[in-house]
C-alpha cells in the first residue's frame, strides 16, 4: 500500500486508494484532530512543501507522472478557499437529513459551478478513456482534485470519503467498512470517547 500524504500521516490513519489520496490529503491539511495539528495552508512555505510531496504521492499512487506544482500568494488563497467548499460539501452529503436534496452550499451558489478547470479526454492503446488535468499551479492542483473526484463518481467510490463525526476532530478519512458505514475517523480516538461522554450525559438525565 502507498503510504499517506504528509496531512493524512499527521492522523495515524491509511490514505485513500489511487487519486483519492489527494483528495483525502488536502482536506487533511486543515487544522484538525486530537490533539489539533497546524494548518498546512497557513502559510505559502508550508502550503507548497506540502503541495509539493501530495503530488509526488498521487504519482506513486495512480503510476502517472508527478506535475510541476507552483502555488503563489493569489493560488494559496484560492486553494484554501476550494478546501472549505470541498470540506462543506461533504459534511452537508453527511450530515444533511435529506441526502438527495442540494446543499445549502451548493443551493447559494445557484446553478453555476463553483470551479471550472482545464481538462482533456485522452484514448490509451488499450482503447480506455484517460481524463488528464491540465493547467498550472493551483488550478492544476485543483484539477487533480476534481478529477479524482470525477473518477471515484464513476465506480461509486467517492461517498466513501467522510469527515469525522466528531465535531471536535473533522479529519477526513476514507471508509472501507463493507456497508459504507464508518463515522469515525478512528473509533478508538474519536468514537469510544465521543460514545463514552453521550452515555454519561443520558444518565445524568436519566437521574
Amino acid at each position: 500500500m502507498v503510504g499517506p500524504g504528509r496531512a493524512t500521516a499527521r492522523y495515524g490513519i491509511d490514505p485513500a486508494p489511487g487519486g483519492l489520496g489527494l483528495v483525502q490529503d488536502l482536506l487533511n491539511t486543515i487544522s484538525a484532530g486530537m490533539p489539533r495539528q497546524p494548518d498546512l495552508l497557513d502559510d505559502l512555505g508550508s502550503a507548497t512543501e506540502w503541495a509539493q510531496l501530495a503530488v509526488a504521492q498521487w504519482s506513486t499512487a495512480t503510476g502517472r507522472p508527478a506535475p510541476d506544482v507552483t502555488l503563489d500568494p493569489a493560488g494559496l488563497r484560492a486553494l484554501r478557499s476550494f478546501r472549505e467548499e470541498l470540506l462543506d460539501e461533504i459534511d452537508a452529503r453527511l450530515h444533511s437529513p435529506e441526502p438527495d436534496q442540494p446543499s445549502e452550499a451548493a443551493t447559494n451558489r445557484g446553478a453555476t459551478p463553483s470551479r471550472a478547470t482545464g481538462a482533456t479526454l485522452r484514448l490509451d492503446r488499450g482503447g480506455s478513456v484517460h481524463l488528464d488535468p491540465a493547467g498550472t499551479g493551483t488550478e492544476l492542483l485543483v484539477s487533480l482534485v476534481l478529477a479524482a473526484l470525477f473518477e471515484a463518481q464513476l465506480t461509486d467510490v467517492g461517498r466513501r470519503i467522510k469527515t469525522c463525526r466528531n465535531p471536535r476532530c473533522r479529519v477526513a478519512f476514507y471508509d472501507r467498512s463493507r456497508n459504507n458505514s464508518g463515522v469515525w475517523h478512528s473509533v478508538r480516538v474519536c468514537g469510544h470517547p465521543t460514545n463514552l461522554r453521550a452515555h454519561r450525559a443520558r444518565q445524568r438525565q436519566a437521574g
